[in-house]
């Protein structure tokens, strides 16, 4: 026997959309994208991420790295594109908050990978 949460006598009870929606996306616009759009542009930006993990996996880390710095710039210029309730746990903060983050800790990741002397030059 499941609990029904408690309400008061005419108030809806909360769906599951509404008790997983971020707060902090309240009053934003959605995506003038199509939700299929918005999904391959996930998925690449999935695509870059697991092609980080193969180069890191393979012993290729300055490819790896750079493969994640351009992994977050491109979260970052998601989270604008992209509906939160499509990106899911991407979106953790506001907008403004989680496109800074994602493009300075990308840009710094790409800075330092790139800046790294190749090995026997």
């Amino acid at each position: 026997m499941t609990a029904r949460p408690a309400t008061a006598p005419g108030v809806a009870a909360p769906t599951r959309t509404d008790l997983t929606a971020n707060p902090h996306d309240r009053g934003v616009p959605p995506s003038p994208l199509p939700r299929a759009v918005q999904w391959l542009l996930v998925a690449g930006v999935v695509v870059v991420f697991l092609a980080a993990l193969v180069f890191i996996l393979l012993d290729r880390w300055r490819r790896g790295t750079v493969a994640v710095g351009t992994g977050m710039v491109g979260l970052a210029v998601l989270r604008w594109l992209v509906d939160p309730q499509v990106l899911g746990v991407w979106a953790v903060r506001s907008r403004r908050f989680d496109s800074a983050f994602c493009l300075a800790a990308g840009g710094i990741i790409l800075w330092l990978a790139l800046s790294v002397d190749a090995l026997g030059s």
